[in-house]
Formats: structure tokens, C-alpha cells, sequence
């Protein structure tokens, strides 16, 4: 494998390419025409339009794409995350041009894309699902029964979706209808198949996912945890690396529960599998995402491997260089996201230019990015800035690590979840482990993320005061208006 293609944008196409020269391996870059001074264009060893902004006319030309393959003689296409990567007829058209698809088969996308399938691909392997409906739903009458048998809360589900959408929880059979027509209708804008499914709700529900890596000889390993509970419109926000709640007893429960699910697909590459694990620590199969996470990072952190080396590796033919009882979690890794949103406007998108973007720096520190300062965040494309990572050597250390990377991290232009994340690690809630997906709703509140620099800039310069002056007098030192002085230079230095 000598070239690769990667038919992503920005921060995931700039980290493929990084190890990908690291493995000798020349690169090509396609691009939007928003995307035409991208770090990851200028990075690669070649770089083609594939048309205009708008990702359906340039990062979804699937023929388009395989025609810049063919005429620059690449060996493989990379899909990274979002786009192309989850799509079955693109890995097909990708191995029927005589490329390797960095990825699973077309088959095993197929299966896993669709949740229903994905259920019924797993039942042999006895993996533990939430009790619900084993088909699509048609009859509104039979759907009700069926939900009342399971009993409310229930949760009406698209069957071809993700991300949240055309999901909805139901509380009383009274609301069923409505929340089932509900459903129905953005399952059917979002995916174009309104068929949905019915579950019974998980209560106080966190949500961790298991890392697999299989080949093409047979072997399957699992890295595993991340918990990823911190979303906000069903999608993640700060992701970890291990789990706070896991016993190593139900890790290798969840890990071979994981396994399994890539043995019933006959997975190949690297992919993830999601479970939800309710309040009594019960788990239960979601599903599986069939690509290179955002999230990877943290399972780089603590495992020590290079994620998209593997793949590559993998779709090189090669076996796996390690058995299960090689792999060893080493340490705590975090990560934020950190998108152009406005945590004080229900996370609506900011979109604009980074008038300031300067990276934190130091010990334990790690950000993955497609941006430079100057450069506008588009409107067409997820408004994802970056990734920051920090690893300790236990999650104590991870968190102060993130709230520092997270103060030293200078972006000016637009709004970002910088602020919520700052909060997150802060919070009695997330430090203490007993959180689930319900943070967002339990804890957060818009208006407090002023309070660094009212109310809690105001307490902690008192704090700042006080000690000083308590040090200073310990040694014959100082007055109480010097205190003062050192505690409003405090504050003004954690404004600027």
C-alpha cells in the first residue's frame, strides 16, 4: 500500500495523514472549494477538487471521488468519520474499482447500519438487548399493545438513524400517537425510511462503548472502554477513558459482548460497539458504529496504539501483532469536543472566524485539529473545531490536566463549548463518577457559565486573599490592602 486517498475533511483527514506518512505511506487530499487552504490539503502530498461547498456536491460524489482514485492510482481509500464512512454502497463501489476500503466489508455496514438487523445479527451470540419490538413497526394499534406490554417509559426509535434523530421518548400512553407521528415524520426527512422500533426506556442510563479490532484470519480483540454520558442532543461531548463504573468484571463481560457482536457480522477493521448500562450496572446492546470513532483518542492514550495504523495495517492483510492478554489499560485519558456552539443558546451553532486559535501546550496535552488562527469554521460541515485530549496517570490527573489545557486553550471569534466543558469537569457530579446521559438536563445551567467571571472569580479571588495574607503574615510579611491588590490581579488576569 503505497498511497492512500482520504475522502474526509479537516481534523480526522490531517490525523490519517500523519500516521499514514509515518507508515512511508503517501497521501491525496480532496476538497470543497471551502476547503481549498485546509491544513489537511496543504499537508497532503496531493490534494483535488471534488466541487462546491455543500458536502453533497463534492465529500458524498461518491463517483466523483473514485474517479480522482483511479486517475492518481491510489491503493486504498480512507473514510474517516461522518460522510462516506457508514455508507454500504460506497465501501462496495470502492472494492468492485479494485481499491481497499480502509474499513469493514460492505456487507457488515449493511447489517450493523440498520438496528434491527444489528439485533437480530447478535441474538445468536446471546448478547443482552433492551427489551422491544424485533421489527419495524406498521401496525399503530399492535405498537401501542406492544408498548404497554413492555411498560412506560418506552423510547420509539429510527431504525436507520443515529445522532438523535427520529427518537422519542413517551411517558404516558396518552402522548404515544403523537410522539410515534413525531418520529415517524424526521425518520423519514433524516434517512428516508420512516420505519422506527420501540424500546423500553434505560433509566439513569450511561452510555460506554467497547473498541474492537479484527482481521481478515479470524482475530478479534477489544481495547477496551470509553464512557462517552456527556451529550447534548443525544451526541457526545466529553468522552473518557476507562470508566469510572466499570468493575473488571463487567469489562470482560462487555468486552466479549463486544467480540461477539464483530464475530456476528464477520467484522474486519477497527469498529465500535455501544452498549447502554442502566443504574444497576445491567448492560445492553445499542450498536455498532462501523468506522474510526471521534472519540478514538482516548483509546490510543491507554492502550498505546496508533488507531488508524491498525486499520491500515488491517486492510494490508496483516494479522493482528497481539492477543487480548497483551492489552492492558495504562492510565486515564480525556476528551472534549470542542465545537463552534453557544452553550448559552441551546448549543446552536456559532459559525465564524478564529480571529484568535492558539493551542494549550504541556504535559499530558493532546489536540486534534483541521484549523489555523485566521481561518473561517464553514457553515456546511459539523462545527467541530477540535478534539482535546489530556492523559494521566489516573482520572484525577486527567481532569485537572483538562481544566488547565481547557484555561490555556485561547479562541476568539465565536463561541464555543470550551466554557460547558470547563463546567462539566468542575462539577461535583461528573469528579464524583455518578452522572449519566441526563447531565445535560440535571446539572447544567446557560446562565452560570458567566460565573468564572462574576460570582466564582469573585469567591475564589477572596480565597486567593486570604491565603496570601495568611502566608505573608506566617513570615512577617505583608498588609491586608496587598492581599487585596494580589487578589484583583488575580481576577483580572482570569478576564483577559
Amino acid at each position: 500500500m503505497n498511497k492512500i486517498l482520504v475522502a474526509n475533511r479537516g481534523e480526522i483527514a490531517l490525523r490519517i495523514m500523519k500516521t499514514a506518512r509515518d507508515m512511508g505511506i503517501k497521501t491525496v487530499a480532496i476538497y470543497s472549494e471551502a476547503d481549498r487552504t485546509s491544513p489537511h490539503v496543504i499537508y497532503a502530498d496531493e490534494a483535488v477538487s471534488v466541487g462546491p461547498a455543500p458536502s453533497s456536491e463534492s465529500y458524498l460524489k461518491m463517483d466523483t471521488i473514485l474517479e480522482v482514485a483511479r486517475e492518481l492510482k491510489v491503493d486504498a481509500i480512507h473514510p474517516g468519520y461522518g460522510f462516506l464512512s457508514e455508507n454500504a454502497v460506497f465501501a462496495e463501489k470502492v472494492a468492485a474499482a479494485g481499491i481497499s476500503f480502509i474499513g469493514p466489508s460492505s456487507e457488515a455496514i449493511r447489517v450493523m447500519g440498520s438496528k434491527l438487523e444489528a439485533k437480530n445479527a447478535v441474538k445468536a451470540y446471546d448478547c443482552p438487548l433492551v427489551p422491544g419490538t424485533e421489527e419495524a413497526i406498521d401496525n399503530r394499534d399492535e405498537a401501542r399493545a406492544i408498548a404497554r406490554e413492555i411498560g412506560y417509559p418506552i423510547l420509539i426509535k429510527a431504525s436507520a438513524g443515529g445522532g438523535g434523530k427520529g427518537m422519542r421518548i413517551v411517558h404516558r400512553d396518552e402522548d404515544f400517537d403523537s410522539q410515534m407521528n413525531l418520529a415517524v415524520s424526521e425518520a423519514q426527512s433524516a434517512f428516508g425510511d420512516g420505519a422506527v422500533f420501540i424500546e423500553k426506556y434505560v433509566s439513569g442510563p450511561r452510555h460506554i462503548e467497547i473498541q474492537v479490532l479484527a482481521d481478515t484470519h479470524g482475530n478479534i480483540v477489544h481495547l477496551f472502554e470509553r464512557e462517552c454520558s456527556i451529550q447534548r442532543r443525544h451526541q457526545k461531548v466529553v468522552e473518557e477513558a476507562p470508566s469510572s463504573v466499570l468493575t473488571p468484571e463487567l469489562r470482560e463481560a462487555m468486552g466479549k459482548s463486544a467480540v461477539d457482536v464483530a464475530r456476528a457480522c464477520n467484522y474486519t477493521g477497527a469498529g465500535t460497539v455501544e452498549f447502554l448500562v442502566d443504574d444497576s450496572l445491567r448492560f445492553y446492546f445499542l450498536e455498532m458504529n462501523t468506522r474510526l470513532q471521534v472519540e478514538h483518542p482516548v483509546t490510543e492514550m491507554i492502550t498505546g496504539l496508533d488507531l488508524v495504523e491498525e486499520q491500515i495495517r488491517i486492510a494490508r492483510g496483516e494479522a493482528l501483532r497481539y492477543t487480548q492478554d497483551d492489552l492492558q489499560i495504562l492510565g486515564h485519558a480525556m476528551e472534549v469536543r470542542v465545537y463552534a456552539e453557544n452553550p448559552q443558546n441551546d448549543f446552536l451553532p456559532d459559525i465564524g472566524r478564529l480571529q484568535t486559535y492558539r493551542r494549550p501546550h504541556g504535559p499530558g496535552v493532546r489536540v486534534d485539529d483541521g484549523f489555523e488562527e485566521g481561518m473561517d469554521v464553514p457553515i456546511y460541515y459539523d462545527p467541530m473545531i477540535s478534539k482535546l485530549i489530556t492523559y494521566g496517570r489516573d482520572r484525577d490527573q486527567a481532569i485537572r490536566r483538562m481544566i488547565r489545557a481547557i484555561d490555556d486553550y485561547e479562541i476568539t471569534g465565536l463561541s464555543t463549548t470550551l466554557s460547558f466543558c470547563k463546567m462539566v469537569m468542575e462539577h461535583e457530579a461528573f469528579v464524583s463518577g455518578k452522572f449519566d446521559t441526563h447531565f445535560v438536563q440535571s446539572y447544567f445551567k446557560p446562565e452560570e457559565l458567566d460565573a468564572p467571571l462574576d460570582d466564582r472569580a469573585e469567591i475564589a479571588a477572596q480565597l486567593t486573599a486570604k491565603t496570601y495574607n495568611q502566608s505573608q503574615n506566617t513570615h512577617g510579611g505583608t498588609t491586608q490592602n496587598e492581599g487585596v491588590a494580589a487578589a484583583s490581579l488575580w481576577k483580572q488576569r482570569r478576564r483577559s
